[in-house]
């Protein structure tokens, strides 16, 4: 079939064309795509600089969609509700014999080294659709990164006893934040915006948070706000090079870092304040499958609510001549594309 569909030609310019899409193969389905969520990673594909991209490149990754047709067995059902996982591994690999489906060595993610759902319709595993029982389009399309808050926070094995810190409060740090509140509450969160600080504040339910600017030394704060402790466990949230560094003389002794943000460049640290912190240092990539199963019904559940996050809307046919502008309004927290309604 031939359909619409939004490439991202280069840094800054869309263009909508004509594609065609081959019937599902055996073992995947053909899903309608209803809303895609924008992330950080369109935002810096947009710009120009995302790592692991290459032009032209049919974008969207936070998916939610509709079963259309399916080619082989399986429990799900045309017209049911799901949300996709967009990380397509090799399940003979090593990484993913061990349940790293994640950081498959030969992983490719959909809109980011291969095409995506910025598109009608578009193909997908069985395995990497995940069916819905009552949550919305809006909420399906925030799963993806929601997983991404989720995983980091597994994998940090955080426990009640922990002092711990989110630098960021963007869409990753609020995914974070969404799953540290189930794990400890000795939470501060850290961001050089006020507005997003209130929002963390009044909106997630977080009791502590600080300003945290590039020109001033956050110890202090930090230290006041944790009764004179340093944090046990730091989450950057940020992607940035200043803030990640920083997070080596912000940990406590004994510490960890783990980073779910990322840039493109080098992380560098004084190598005897790492020995003698013993500091522990994490990255977290993307998800598994168990844990989009987490976060639907954490959402479906209302223990996640994700309905004051959405602060703008784009119908598919306006992304190029619009997404410009969404994306650079300060007021920004999460876009949304609209498919059909």
């Amino acid at each position: 079939m031939e359909q619409e569909q939004i490439t991202l030609v280069e840094p800054g310019q869309f263009v909508i064309s004509r594609g065609s899409l081959p019937d599902p193969a055996p073992g995947e389905a053909r899903v309608r795509i209803r809303r895609i969520g924008v992330c950080g990673t369109d935002i810096h594909a947009y710009h120009g600089r995302q790592p692991f991209f290459e032009y032209p490149r049919i974008l969207g990754h936070e998916l939610a969609a509709e079963v259309v047709a399916i080619n082989g067995n399986s429990d799900l059902r045309p017209g049911e509700a799901v949300a996709v996982e967009p990380y397509l591994n090799d399940p003979d690999s090593p990484a993913s014999r061990r349940g790293m489906t994640n950081c498959c060595e030969s992983l490719r993610v959909l809109g980011v080294h291969c095409d995506g759902g910025m598109r009608p319709e578009i193909n997908i595993p069985l395995n990497k659709l995940h069916r819905a029982a009552s949550a919305s389009m809006d909420q399906l399309a925030l799963v993806e990164m929601l997983c991404i808050g989720q995983h980091a926070v597994n994998r940090s094995l955080v426990s009640s006893a922990d002092n711990v810190l989110v630098l960021g409060a963007g869409p990753i740090g609020l995914s974070v934040i969404s799953f540290l509140k189930g794990c400890t509450n000795r939470l501060l969160v850290g961001d050089l915006s006020e507005t997003r600080l209130g929002f963390c504040r009044e909106v997630m339910g977080v009791d502590a948070t600080v300003m945290v600017r590039p020109d001033a030394n956050p110890e202090e704060p930090i230290r006041t706000a944790l009764g004179g402790a340093l944090p046990d466990v730091i989450f950057d949230a940020t992607g940035n090079r200043g803030s990640m560094h920083s997070t080596f003389d912000l940990a406590a002794h004994g510490g960890r870092i783990v980073f779910v943000g990322l840039f493109q460049g080098e992380v560098v640290f004084h190598d005897p304040n790492f020995h003698r912190r013993e500091l522990t240092v994490m990255s977290s990539r993307n998800a598994t499958s168990e844990e989009f199963g987490q976060v639907i019904t954490a959402m479906e559940s209302d223990a996640v609510d994700t309905s004051p996050w959405i602060t703008h809307r784009l119908n598919f046919a306006d992304v190029p001549g619009q997404f410009g502008e969404v994306i650079s309004d300060p007021n920004l927290r999460k876009a949304v594309i609209r498919m059909d309604d």
